[in-house]
């Protein structure tokens, strides 16, 4: 194979020359630190997608040929990357705009499904071919290697569109059920973009647990697919929602909101807690801050927190991890879980890929499979 491999950067390629004193050959390149390698043995080469500099992701995202992974260390787990989905972090990465920048080139690809096909000694929860989900980024790539503990086990015979799906969106709507407020059956909770993928998570989640919703939207033709997910109720969010969420719920107390928007939308939610209830803010569609009135701080005693899942996960030991997991995967084999899939698109189309992903109307994730159909 010529030096450097197609999509290699000459960058990358200099390093290499520089770390080992070779006028060329082929290298390993982890995308986080730039780190570069000699040889590994087995196979030789990988697909990855490597972004060069930030901008549209459809321009920046390229489908790279580098060094393969080679073999687990003591400690470490490789697997085959089945399946990724591309979220909207993923899209905001490419763009510059998410909160982690590592030095370019660098991978996208918050989580994934994939296969293990070598385990290292000293690891014993998941054994070869097992199917697991990665704790770390960097998963848009044919192949990964991480520590042990990284590797989740999913049950076999999992869906793996829904799977690679399962790593996210799931535990985030589960945590903020369960974290923040001590909640009782027929107690009510708020959210607004409730028909995103973890709004729909959050119904169905709330409704196990006989809590009851109120589900802000932006259109009013929502409302029949949310209800027939258990939505109790669905309202149109306007400058008078409170009024709307008194009038629905009969003045309910809602003691938890979940709120995506920020801006005055986190205002208007705040306005719909109770006295002394939380609002939890975990994302910024609107890419503003949130606004909430000191009123709602001062005098009701609103509470207004954030959430991340890394964050809420490292609170808990890798056994309780794995514990989330195998309810939520559980739950998906069950067919309580799932979100809508689009179109998976194979990873030398990454390209085609985000640019679909980009574009509004569509039918559920867009899912890439980087060796070959699912």
């Amino acid at each position: 194979m010529p030096w450097p491999p197609s999509g290699i950067s000459p960058s990358v390629e200099s390093q290499y020359k520089q770390s080992t004193g070779q006028q060329s050959g082929p290298s390993l390149m982890r995308s986080a630190d730039l780190q570069v390698r000699a040889p590994l043995r087995g196979r030789n080469y990988m697909k990855q997608v490597l972004i060069d500099r930030y901008g549209p992701p459809w321009e920046v995202a390229r489908c790279a040929d580098v060094a393969d992974v080679g073999e687990p260390a003591a400690d470490e787990v490789v697997f085959d990357v089945l399946a990724f989905p591309i979220n909207p972090a993923d899209m905001w990465f490419c763009r510059g705009s998410y909160r982690l920048k590592p030095p370019l080139p660098a991978t996208p690809g918050a989580e994934c499904v994939g296969r293990v096909a070598a385990v290292g000694s000293a690891v014993t929860h998941v054994r070869k071919d097992d199917l697991v989900i990665n704790l770390q980024r960097e998963n848009w790539a044919q192949r990964r290697k991480v520590k042990g503990d990284d590797a989740i086990p999913l049950p076999a015979g999992i869906d793996l569109k829904q799977a690679a799906m399962v790593r996210i969106n799931p535990p985030t709507a589960q945590l903020m059920l369960s974290d923040f407020v001590d909640l009782k059956p027929g107690d009510w909770v708020i959210q607004n973009v409730a028909n995103s993928a973890v709004g729909r998570l959050l119904i169905v989640l709330a409704k196990q647990r006989g809590l009851r919703t109120v589900n802000v939207v932006r259109r009013a033709d929502l409302a029949g697919e949310l209800k027939a997910l258990g939505a109790d109720i669905v309202v149109v969010d306007s400058s008078d929602l409170a009024r709307q969420v008194g009038e629905a719920t009969g003045d309910a107390r809602i003691m938890l909101g979940v709120e995506a928007i920020g801006g005055a939308a986190t205002g208007r939610l705040a306005d719909c807690i109770a006295t002394d209830g939380t609002l939890v803010h975990y994302g910024s569609m609107s890419g503003e801050d949130p606004k909430v009135t000191r009123n709602n701080f001062i005098y009701r005693g609103v509470r207004l927190t954030g959430f991340m899942l890394g964050r809420f996960l490292a609170r808990r030991s890798p056994e309780q991890i794995r514990a989330i997991y195998a309810d939520l995967g559980g739950q998906v084999m069950a067919g309580k879980l799932s979100a809508p899939v689009d179109t998976v698109y194979p990873i030398e189309n990454i390209k085609d890929a985000l640019a679909h992903a980009d574009k509004g109307g569509r039918n559920g994730k867009i899912l890439v499979s980087p060796n070959g159909p699912i």
